[in-house]
């Protein structure tokens, strides 16, 4: 019933979100037409540009595409079941070591957690991150209770496996696995360290196969990797996606556009509402129940189960927290499978050993919490709190006076699961497009439900101002891109400056974070013109181009890839692509790319103004269009 209910959760009503995120749609719409796209990740079949991750979690929908067609149910159905399995295997962990009740509490609350219902709902690459970590963590601890090495190294290949989804965030459970191991296998110590370097081993063939192969192609023969500046994928994982995310350095045009890293960050009205919900309740569960097992013998499986998923919780937490390049809530996904089992567990260790009064406690904070988090959402059914605040404190004493009844327990969890459940019934409810969507109602923080297109920064301010060298008079005085494209739910896209398609910049459509559908003047044009070009048209920006792709279903070059700011194409070859007539059409966005002040190129900017001088503008369905083949 777990899992049916799961399934219902994360499968009703899906093709309420469209595209989802486009960026991630159109390179499947190109995986789908194209095996090199496929394999590399390309944003078009024609493989100009990649994504700026690796491109594992690219396929699952891929193949789900062409098994059933471009849509956006088989796009987002592999990414629902994906949830549903990272359930399973939070259960099947948690079970392996304590009762199946427990077993039950903790897949449930994994089930619950807004950020989870949100993000195996959409196509980010998160999904298969968190099920490979899963997975992996229930490997950790297969291995843990006999000392086997197969399991050992299945683990050390999920993990790899994982990098090829999200790169370096994949491996910031390897301190804590490799020391829990290390800690508690019952083995000896030299058996231990040999198992571990070899599944560290399985773990570098697993993430560096692909790596390997994009080294040894050529890079004439590939699509430029997006998100880097030296076309290396090196590059991409230890700057764009590496260190920047955690120094706030410019990589590529990374920038940091958010200050709020500190300690309370996973609690603020950004990602409060997505993550920490059981959150205090995990942390104090971890501690009480390493003291009730202080003497415990050191192989004792369910301390050692208990500390692989507390070490995952506090060493991506932390780095959640402090982490001072770009973060979004939508990344505390990675933490939900770690709190529910460490729920799951806590509850069902206190219950056994007769702990009821810290159990208490427990509920109590965890009913107050939940009362806060409820009360940043004051219009949205504000009677919720007071009955979840009431019904835990009420449950909390009775377990202080002793009384163990099950209706007791029942209240208690239904007051703790009450907040979160809401949430996640909101959640799926609830459209959500573009690229920074969020789980639950507006709490006024973070980048949920725009008002007016806009988005905005943690706090609720405006997001900086993006200026480059794109089309005069499009958008900012120099052409520049303002930053002002719609994200989060409901399919807001656009907020405008000028009157281009969909809300985007005079001149085009959609912006840095989403893509609007174009018009279907426009969509005839390119279709019936660019269907015998290599590139039915050129664009600046990934999610720009992307809208393009995805109502025509022909290749549309992301120039400058996603930020417009990768030197791909320079302007010489974009020249000679010209001239070579690969490239029917220019679609002038208003965007050229951030350039160098950003620590990016500005080959797009360059670009965007040799196309404005060379060539005659006319006006499609409202969005600026330049014939390529018509100096």
């Amino acid at each position: 019933m777990l899992l049916v209910g799961t399934g219902v959760l994360y499968i009703w009503g899906l093709g309420a979100s469209g595209w989802a995120n486009s960026f991630y749609s159109a390179a499947v719409q190109a995986g789908s037409q194209s095996w090199k796209a496929f394999f590399f990740g390309a944003s078009d079949a024609a493989g100009a540009i990649t994504v700026d991750k690796t491109p594992a979690s690219l396929w699952p929908m891929v193949l789900s595409v062409r098994l059933f067609g471009l849509s956006s149910w088989a796009i987002l159905v592999p990414q629902a079941l994906m949830g549903v399995g990272a359930v399973a295997m939070v259960y099947a962990s948690v079970r392996r070591v304590l009762t199946r009740r427990a077993g039950l509490l903790a897949g449930a609350a994994m089930a619950l957690t807004p950020v989870a219902v949100l993000m195996f709902r959409f196509n980010n690459p998160d999904a298969l991150l968190v099920l490979l970590l899963t997975v992996a963590a229930y490997c950790v601890i297969r291995a843990q209770e006999r000392g086997a090495t197969r399991w050992l190294v299945l683990a050390g290949v999920a993990i790899g496996f994982a990098f090829l989804a999200k790169m370096l965030q994949a491996f910031l459970v390897l301190p804590g696995f490799a020391l829990v191991y290390l800690l508690t296998a019952p083995v000896g110590f030299w058996r231990r360290v040999r198992q571990l370097l070899l599944a560290g081993a399985a773990m570098v063939v697993s993430a560096g196969w692909w790596l390997l192969a994009v080294a040894l192609v050529p890079a004439a023969d590939r699509p430029y990797i997006g998100g880097s500046q030296t076309n290396s994928v090196l590059e991409l994982a230890l700057g764009y996606n590496g260190i920047g995310r955690l120094n706030g350095e410019n990589y590529g045009g990374l920038g940091n556009l958010n200050q709020q890293a500190g300690w309370l960050r996973l609690f603020d009205t950004e990602a409060g509402g997505q993550i920490s919900w059981l959150l205090p309740a995990a942390l104090v569960l971890l501690v009480a129940v390493t003291w009730l097992t202080r003497r415990a013998p050191r192989v004792d499986p369910v301390r050692a189960a208990l500390w692989v998923w507390g070490s995952w919780l506090v060493v991506t937490g932390l780095i959640f927290s402090l982490m001072q390049g770009i973060f979004h809530a939508y990344y505390t996904v990675a933490l939900a499978p770690a709190i529910a089992a460490l729920v799951g567990m806590g509850a069902a260790v206190l219950w056994e050993r007769g702990a009821h009064r810290a159990l208490a406690l427990v509920t109590a904070g965890t009913a107050g919490w939940s009362y806060v988090l409820l009360s940043r959402s004051s219009d949205w059914n504000p009677w919720l709190g007071v009955v979840v605040l009431v019904a835990g404190l009420g449950a909390a004493l009775a377990m202080l006076f002793g009384r163990r009844a099950v209706a007791v327990v029942v209240v208690a969890l239904v007051a703790c699961l009450a907040g979160p459940a809401a949430y996640a019934v909101d959640t799926a409810a609830s459209a959500h497009t573009g690229a920074i969507p969020t789980a639950g109602p507006s709490t006024g923080g973070g980048f949920g439900r725009p008002s007016g297109g806009g988005f905005q920064r943690p706090g609720g301010g405006q997001s900086r101002q993006w200026q480059g060298g794109g089309m005069p008079g499009q958008g900012g005085s120099d052409g520049g891109f303002q930053g002002r494209g719609g994200t989060g739910r409901g399919g807001g896209t656009g907020g405008s400056t000028g009157g281009g398609t969909g809300g985007g910049m005079r001149g085009g459509m959609g912006g840095l974070l989403s893509a609007a559908a174009p018009s279907a003047e426009l969509t005839a044009l390119l279709k019936s013109g660019g269907s015998g070009y290599t590139w039915a048209a050129a664009t600046v920006g990934s999610n720009n181009a992307a809208g393009y792709q995805l109502a025509t279903e022909l290749p549309v070059m992301a120039v400058g890839g996603f930020n417009g700011t990768d030197p791909a194409p320079t302007l010489e070859q974009f020249k000679q692509y010209v001239a070579d007539k690969k490239i029917r059409y220019f679609v002038g966005t208003g965007m050229g790319g951030a350039g160098r002040s950003s620590g990016g190129s500005d080959d797009a900017a360059q670009i965007a103004a040799w196309v404005r001088e060379t060539f005659t503008a006319t006006t499609v369905g409202g969005t600026t269009v330049f014939d390529l083949t018509q100096p």
